[in-house]
């Protein structure tokens, strides 16, 4: 038996250090007995870094690996997120939009209220169900200075400074975890025989050997394409975007109001996100230069942004839309942009290089001799995944009226719409999404919910069974007066975002 000890993880930024952070502090008792992970990260070689939003499963994962969330609001420039808020998707008007929150509409346990807020339809869904629009829509945090740690009375995830987030998490793993840092080039990869990779030689270090090697080398994807010629499956007949468009802009005054949801504004041909940290706005523009050139993005993107755009430096990135054919092959196994990438709509990278991290480290395999049996079961749940959240950013897409542009026509076209996606469009018009459309398996990375906020947000509309659902109607009615009544006592008890991020950076929050 050749037991897997040595973990060797290529590539830094957040894909490698919340990767080494999950992996290192999930078998921290091994370590003194062999195990270890070693992270070498090139010296000369930036990081994106435009990762800015998160899923409220980052709370999970750095409460998991011992990090205090006030260190992380502290030295992240980071912001609480509540959701997203979608403008003009639909039609186009100025006063189209909606949001997807994180909250789950009330009493979704054990009760779907959809079929009985079609009945009246009166207001928008999110508001009838949930607390948390008027939250954003109010500028209000979704806990107090008094409340512990990773802990609220309304679910968050979070706005982050991406490259301050890869330092971060660089000193938690060197400094708590045990990881080994290594800054060196890596200049030619070491084969087995069994077509594993043995080592990898390194300019500044030497060779370094490992058991299980973790490809974080991001767009170029040294180990998963370059040694182990695994192909690229482009989605780019689904999902159109392939460029973006990225600049930081500075607050006016450090008083100024910060927004705790990412707001995404439909436009010619793609869309600008719009993402509140204490000291700058995150702000950038998704597009197809399949229907607009870069120029004139960027025209839309300094037009979006107004007279304070004037001087600002916009990067440009490419967006190579889709993921490789396997995830895991012989003893490497993709995390993070050499896994691959989508557009981020929905805000899923940084959720995917961490369900990915958790499940490499809860499953890691106790030698060579399991790790193809490991391997299996992990492509199949990250196939799953990817092709779940290809299926939701393309919903966004095929709902929306506009004709506008050539850009909205032909999302709309059924050819470009994924099959599941196609089906489930088809049963939704006749009842609405709920746990028997298989948003109830473990690998699920949107609940029914987030289905039926963009569903119900975007103007959609089930037909409504007369008298299907009368045996839950007093159920529903005690519902709605829950959410109203929790409604009015956050409004009421909560502080406005600014203010607690303020608190936070000078008092610190509740530790846990």
């Amino acid at each position: 038996m050749k037991p897997v000890n040595n973990i060797v993880i290529v590539g830094g930024g957040t894909a490698g250090w919340l990767t080494a952070g999950v992996i290192a502090a999930r078998h921290r008792g091994r370590q003194p007995h062999g195990f270890s992970v070693t992270l070498i990260e090139s010296p000369n070689v930036p990081i994106i870094g435009v990762g800015e939003g998160t899923w409220p499963t980052l709370r999970t994962t750095l409460r998991t690996i011992g990090v205090s969330e006030t260190d992380f609001f502290r030295q992240c420039d980071a912001a609480f997120k509540q959701g997203a808020r979608f403008n003009r998707w639909t039609t186009g008007a100025v006063d189209d939009g909606y949001y997807h929150p994180l909250m789950l509409p009330h009493g979704f346990a054990r009760l779907n209220l959809v079929p009985h807020w079609l009945l009246d339809a009166s207001g928008s869904f999110c508001d009838a169900v949930t607390p948390q629009g008027r939250l954003c829509d109010e500028g209000l945090a979704p806990k107090t200075i008094a409340t512990p740690e990773y802990e609220g009375p309304a679910n968050y995830a979070y706005h982050l400074d991406a490259g301050k987030f890869s330092s971060f998490l660089q000193a938690h793993c060197c400094d708590t975890l045990g990881v080994r840092h290594v800054l060196a080039d890596v200049t030619d990869v070491r084969m087995a025989d069994n077509g594993d990779v043995a080592a990898v030689d390194t300019a500044q270090a030497g060779m370094i050997e490992g058991d299980l090697f973790i490809d974080c080398t991001g767009f170029k994807a040294l180990l998963i394409d370059g040694a182990m010629k695994v192909p690229f499956r482009s989605l780019t007949d689904t999902l159109f975007c392939d460029t973006a468009l990225a600049v930081q802009v500075p607050h006016d005054d450090p008083t100024d109001p910060v927004a705790c949801h990412t707001i995404s504004t439909a436009q010619t041909a793609g869309w600008i996100w719009d993402i509140g940290l204490p000291t700058r706005r995150g702000v950038g523009h998704v597009f197809s230069s399949s229907h607009i050139s870069a120029d004139e993005a960027e025209r839309e993107l300094r037009a979006y942004i107004g007279p304070k755009a004037d001087g600002l430096t916009v990067r440009r990135i490419p967006i190579r839309s889709g993921h490789r054919e396997t995830f895991w092959k012989n003893n490497v196994v993709a995390v993070g942009l050499a896994a691959g990438f989508l557009e981020p709509l929905e805000a899923s990278a940084i959720v995917l290089i961490e369900l990915s991290a958790k499940m490499i480290a809860e499953q890691m395999p106790a030698c060579r001799e399991v790790m193809d049996v490991v391997a299996r079961r992990y492509n199949e749940t990250s196939h799953y995944r990817w092709g779940r959240i290809v299926d939701f950013l393309k919903l966004h897409y095929s709902l929306t009226r506009r004709t506008d542009s050539d850009f909205w026509r032909d999302n709309q076209r059924p050819e470009t719409i994924p099959d599941r996606l196609r089906d489930l469009m088809e049963l939704w018009r006749y009842q609405s999404p709920w746990l028997h459309d298989e948003f109830d398996r473990a690998e699920e990375v949107f609940p029914a919910a987030s289905y039926q906020y963009v569903l119900y947000g975007m103007g959609h509309r089930t037909a409504a069974l007369p008298g299907a659902h009368d045996a839950e109607a007093e159920l529903a009615r005690r519902a709605w007066r829950d959410n109203k009544a929790q409604t009015a006592r956050m409004m009421s008890a909560l502080p406005r975002h600014r203010d607690l991020l303020n608190k936070i950076a000078e008092h610190g929050m509740q530790p846990i």
